[in-house]
């Protein structure tokens, strides 16, 4: 079956990806690798469970569309995915070859096929048959998209809103182009509108109130809000702090972005740190990542700190980020940082940090960036829904609040785990099936 799905041939930017397209003849020879295993350890790894021997054999035997409707089938943002997943720490970590060679490629290997399908503009599944109920989607990054999708597929009316400009959430925003071209989340949001889901862009969920009128008008409520942007660091002139995922939406969203730093500092040692920095690479700035920290406290996996290093990317540890330091026309000339020791590992396992004592240093930069997390929300800006240490707070998605038909996923409710674009499409697909097993009155 075909339809008006945006193919996606994005020629221009294969080249600048961190992992290149394979070819006909490499992924056959990838896919034949593949062992099957019955009980297959990758496919457990997997927080969306796609059956990986099954789409892989297919791979071998010639049969992309299939392999790719398999993927899709558990993981409808299988192309994305393929794309950011940590891979090295899920499915490919998880390969019984680890033993003896190197793994199977499956990131690749699910690219390859995710690819092919929408090259060819192919629309893998249908809405099924309706059931008059209608539910709104808040959010349309990888959660609500993800429900959005398997709720058309129940045979809802599903309507999604999101707030700025695009669809796609963080796939569109927030990923490097060198991981993600912005082609490739914007076809994912075609697919889903192939599916009948109406989106409306440029149109937000405001408060409390908001929510109660809307929880009267829809037979459901999904919110896939993430979290907000990155806190303010008190310190003196902070204010000349950008925030990194700012910076990097910008960058790949902006075609006449006007930054042209040479030497940036990002503050964080985080996975969107580690993309700050890339970007700035990628702009032909010096980065320099500063962490109060050592490495072994960092949150960015251990594949992206290799690959940071690699990229040319350099890492001052045991530094605090102090002042940003300005001349006399207000402009940034560097970050002074007070240096660190360690000290005994607190109740969270983690080496404490205090200042040596040591004198400051100064990292030479015209650009400070500021990658240490996001806003979480509070009673003023949580919809007046329950939280959970700044988090909604649910039980099987749907909300411990008033509103009883009102669910949430993705980012906003990660109390616990690491925040992922992959958790949040399986949150997206459970969350669905919770929103539909409710409106069936079971």
């Amino acid at each position: 079956m075909t339809s008006n799905v945006a193919h996606l041939p994005f020629p221009a930017l294969r080249d600048a990806q961190i992992h290149p397209p394979m070819s006909e003849s490499d992924a056959q020879f990838e896919a034949n690798r593949c062992l099957y295993c019955a009980d297959a350890p990758c496919m457990q790894a997997c927080p969306t469970h796609i059956d990986i021997p099954e789409f892989i054999k297919k791979i071998g035997s010639g049969n992309l569309t299939g392999a790719a409707k398999t993927i899709l089938k558990s993981n409808f943002l299988g192309g994305t995915c393929a794309r950011v997943c940590p891979v090295e720490e899920l499915c490919e970590g998880a390969c019984v070859l680890n033993k003896t060679e190197r793994p199977i490629s499956i990131g690749r290997l699910q690219r390859h096929a995710t690819d092919h399908l929408a090259s060819k503009g192919v629309q893998p599944f249908e809405p099924g048959e309706p059931t008059q109920k209608k539910v709104l989607v808040v959010g349309s990054g990888p959660a609500g998209l993800s429900a959005a999708a398997h709720l058309a597929q129940l045979g809802h009316e599903v309507e999604i809103w999101e707030r700025k400009e695009l669809a796609g959430g963080l796939s569109t925003y927030g990923i490097i182009t060198l991981r993600e071209p912005i082609e490739v989340a914007q076809h994912e949001v075609e697919m889903v509108k192939a599916l009948g889901v109406k989106v409306h862009t440029n149109t937000e969920l405001r408060d409390s109130n908001h929510l109660r009128e809307l929880a009267e008008q829809y037979d459901a409520v999904f919110i896939g809000t993430g979290l907000g942007g990155v806190p303010q660091l008190e310190i003196p002139g902070g204010e000349k702090i950008v925030d990194g995922l700012e910076f990097i939406s910008e960058f790949k969203t902006n075609p006449e972005f006007a930054l042209e730093p040479q030497r940036v500092a990002i503050i964080g040692a985080g996975n969107t740190a580690i993309d700050a920095a890339t970007t700035a690479r990628q702009m032909g700035a010096q980065a320099t990542v500063v962490y109060r920290r050592t490495p072994a406290e960092m949150t960015a996996f251990d594949a992206e700190y290799e690959f940071a290093t690699n990229f040319g990317i350099e890492f001052q540890f045991l530094a605090n980020p102090a002042e940003v330091v300005t001349d006399d026309k207000g402009n940034v000339t560097g970050l002074r940082c007070t240096r660190m020791k360690t000290v005994e590992a607190g109740a969270d396992g983690r080496a404490g940090v205090q200042p040596s004592g040591e004198e400051d240093i100064i990292i030479p930069c015209d650009l400070v960036l500021s990658a240490i997390g996001q806003v979480k929300y509070d009673d003023e800006t949580g919809f007046g829904l329950n939280l959970e240490r700044g988090y909604f707070a649910t039980s099987d998605f749907a909300s411990s609040g008033p509103l009883s038909n009102v669910f949430a996923g993705g980012d906003a409710i990660r109390t616990r785990g690491d925040a992922s674009t992959v958790m949040a499409v399986q949150d997206g697909k459970l969350a669905a099936e919770q929103i539909h097993q409710y409106l069936e009155g079971k």
